[in-house]
């Protein structure tokens, strides 16, 4: 994977993200519906992208910690993780977090978020796109010249680990920012009785399917 294409991948899973409604648009359309006013949408929509990045950027700085540390067995191990998450998933596809209720504050909201990332496996399915992504690059300016020298760091680096996880929220927080508001103000919670996507279920296939190429690619 080079190029632009690693980071389109992670882009796209966080916009998978921001669709499901499992993972925050819903509540936020509830909260918002409650107190009959769009803001409280709006309000509920950060703490929601806040604990879905603590949750990914924990499984993200594992698997940069496990790739510095070179270790070999990690892609087959990785790969093992996704399908045995997708079949959890998939034997289990209502086991979410139960226990927030209506009246929530931000930091129920992040926590409950986390939990729920942390459930459906968000930052396990980046092990493909992180174990292939090209190595970070580091410009160091020569004492002679005004060119700077790239210098490939191997693995991993920090600040690209960093901005993995942004970018991957940042495509959540916007999907998911647009899907709760033309919910809530042009097509109400109705649609969902008669247009409802069994997201669980696809997520679980996914899972597997990331896993079993993580280990024939």
């Amino acid at each position: 994977m080079t190029g632009a294409w690693p980071w389109l991948a992670v882009a796209l899973l966080g916009a998978y993200h921001g669709v499901d409604p499992s993972m925050g648009w819903l509540f936020a359309v509830g909260l918002g519906l409650q107190e009959r006013r769009r803001g409280k949408v709006f309000e509920a929509l950060l703490p929601i992208a806040a604990g879905h990045l603590v949750s990914v950027g924990l499984t993200v700085a594992l698997i940069a910690g496990a790739m510095a540390a070179g270790a070999w067995i990690l892609r087959p191990l990785g790969a093992v993780a996704l399908i045995a998450f997708g079949l959890f998933r998939l034997s289990r596809p209502h086991a979410h977090p139960r226990w927030v209720a209506m009246r929530v504050n931000a930091r129920d909201l992040a926590t409950w978020s986390f939990l729920m990332a942390s459930a459906h496996g968000a930052g396990l399915m980046l092990f493909p796109i992180l174990i292939d992504m090209p190595a970070e690059a580091f410009c160091i300016p020569t004492r002679h010249h005004f060119m700077p020298v790239v210098v490939t760091s191997g693995h991993l680096g920090v600040v690209q680990a960093i901005v993995v996880v942004l970018v991957h929220t940042g495509a959540m927080l916007l999907v998911m920012g647009t899907v709760a508001i033309a919910v809530y103000q042009w097509i109400g919670l109705q649609i969902l009785r008669s247009a409802w996507i069994n997201l669980d279920t696809i997520w679980a296939i996914a899972l597997i399917a990331a896993g079993i190429l993580s280990l024939v690619i």
